[in-house]
């Protein structure tokens, strides 16, 4: 029922109010994404966490120019990688090996069988799945947030081209795919502030099939 409350108390934030938010918390919302489900556990993304406010000013007219860029505490960049290629596939692989001390023959197999279909599939079908991928860190950052009573704006609403040059992630392999500005809400300057929140009725959102 607490994080029932808490998603009820939460929305998307349409002006902060400049408040740091603490590095516990912040870090307890990146390990919360870290901790999310991914696609054969590849987690194809990574996070930039940008505190920089002249890199925020920067991002701020390529992102309808929204206030909640600048006036943030933290502004969260789920930039998800541009392809997938044998080398990433492998590393992830090689990682869940080293930390669990042993090599499963089924997992293996699971490898050769990942190798020889993503790497040869088009870079922006990947991207695409990829993209998919750091949504549902994204999801589970923004849930957290919510459970540490710290406001989330989730934003799509920016030019990718232009954020990827800001932070230079094609150099990188990666491409954004959505950011989330955290911080504080502005009451007196937030027209949703006091708005119901509106959702579809259970009956007209969920379907169960005996």
């Amino acid at each position: 029922m607490e994080l029932l409350d808490k998603l009820k108390w939460r929305y998307a934030a349409k002006a902060m109010n400049g408040e740091k938010v603490s590095e516990d918390k912040i870090e307890r919302i990146l390990e919360a994404a870290r901790l999310a489900p991914t696609s054969s556990g590849l987690q194809p993304f990574e996070i930039f966490v940008i505190k920089n406010q002249a890199v925020k000013e920067q991002i701020r007219p390529v992102a309808w120019n929204q206030s909640v860029i600048t006036d943030c505490s933290h502004l969260l960049v789920f930039a998800a990688w541009d392809t997938y290629t044998a080398d990433r596939i492998n590393h992830m692989f090689d990682l869940t090996n080293e930390i669990r001390g042993f090599e499963n023959e089924g997992w293996e197999n699971y490898r050769q069988m990942l190798l020889g279909m993503y790497p040869q599939k088009d870079a922006e079908e990947n991207f695409n799945h990829a993209a998919k991928q750091a949504y549902i860190a994204f999801a589970e950052a923004l849930t957290a947030a919510a459970f540490e009573g710290v406001d989330a704006t989730p934003l799509e609403g920016f030019e990718p081209d232009a954020v990827d040059k800001i932070l230079g992630l094609r150099e990188k392999g990666l491409r954004s795919a959505v950011m989330l500005p955290i911080g504080y809400r502005k009451e007196e300057e937030d027209w949703l502030v006091n708005m119901v929140k509106v959702r579809k009725p259970m009956e007209e959102l969920v379907t169960v099939i005996e």
